[in-house]
């Protein structure tokens, strides 16, 4: 079984630390609509404040907003790819968050104005799949509800699952049910209890064809995995909200020296500090946002180094690949580590 994990993108997004810097390439967008779409979901369309038309995106892509108290949060597009003349997210309250999702239902009006990064996918849909299975937990269907408006418009075959801890709570079930496909609905307050993932995903056999996607909370991607390794299901896709836990380990971390081949400087990244502040106190703006490994932001190309990979975005044949690491959390097991600035 090959799992290619990503990041969550995401979709009530993360609501970690205030971001130091926009990149250079930030959209302008004015909130053409609000609704509640959901128990705690509002639903937000952008439209480009500028009457230009927004930059494409892929199904599966997310985007940043930069917020009216200073912070950057990071959300799924719900719309269909071709729609370029909008964007459209769904934004769950956090009530233990850290502010980001309460700003944005407090405090987001019709006509203001935001800055958006540009949109980035670590969730990409395999339009070459000759069948996909979409399975979202509570809020993290908004990326799955892109792959299956995409996924209709080419008139690939494909199936949903979607589960909720109530239907109240559930959002964009009429813009599911209305894409004709075939959808497994699971709300626990109507079913008692969770969902059986491994009876959900048992009414199709393995298939080398087929690719399986999930994005929703840790403990539901959990069961999805397990189901899928249970299963014999092949090509398993999953975005998450929260960083992976992070092995213990009784080494003592090392420095390691930085050559930033470009602008040819040498840094120091010191025994317990990440390459990411250590790039941002040299004065280079790099562009970051959860520091946590699972928005993707602080992506950096390398040219040589051992590295050693504690994200949520990278796919299995990329960190074997050893050209790009997560900034914020990944770091160097060597003595040097050469990067693309």
């Amino acid at each position: 079984m090959t799992v290619l994990e990503t990041p969550a993108v995401l979709a009530p997004h993360t609501d970690g630390a205030t971001a130091h810097s926009k990149a250079g390439s930030a959209l302008e967008a004015r909130v053409q609509a609000l609704w509640r779409e959901a128990e705690d979901v509002l639903g937000i369309e952008l439209r480009p404040a500028l009457g230009a038309l927004f930059p494409a995106f892929s199904a599966g892509s997310h985007l940043d907003l930069y917020l009216p108290n200073g912070m950057r949060r990071s959300y799924s597009l719900v719309n269909a790819p071709q729609e370029r003349h909008r964007y459209v997210i769904g934004v769950l309250r956090e009530r233990a968050g850290r502010g980001g999702s309460r700003c944005v239902h407090e405090s987001l009006q019709v006509g203001m104005r935001l800055q958006l990064s540009q949109p980035r996918n670590h969730f990409v849909l395999q339009e070459s799949a000759a069948h996909s299975v979409l399975v979202a937990g509570g809020i993290g269907v908004t990326p799955l509800l892109c792959m299956a408006r995409h996924l209709h418009s080419l008139g690939l075959s494909f199936e949903m699952v979607y589960c909720a801890r109530s239907r109240s709570s559930a959002a964009f079930v009429e813009e599911l049910q209305a894409l004709g496909m075939p959808l497994a609905m699971h709300f626990d307050d109507l079913k008692g209890g969770p969902p059986d993932l491994l009876d959900l995903l048992a009414r199709r056999p393995p298939d080398a064809n087929t690719h399986h996607y999930a994005c929703g909370p840790a403990a539901m991607l959990t069961g999805f995995q397990r189901a899928c390794d249970t299963l014999g299901h092949q090509n398993i896709h999953v975005e998450r909200f929260v960083p992976l836990p992070t092995a213990p380990t009784d080494r003592e971390p090392l420095g390691y020296r930085v050559e930033l081949r470009r602008s040819g400087r040498l840094l120091t990244v010191a025994p317990g500090s990440s390459l990411l502040d250590t790039l941002l106190d040299a004065g280079l703006d790099i562009d970051h946002s959860c520091r946590e490994g699972i928005c993707g932001s602080c992506t950096v190309r390398v040219l040589a180094g051992t590295l050693e990979h504690r994200d949520a975005v990278l796919m299995e044949e990329q960190r074997a690949a050893n050209n790009v690491m997560m900034a914020c959390v990944s770091g160097c097991s060597g003595a040097k580590l050469v990067l693309d600035l």
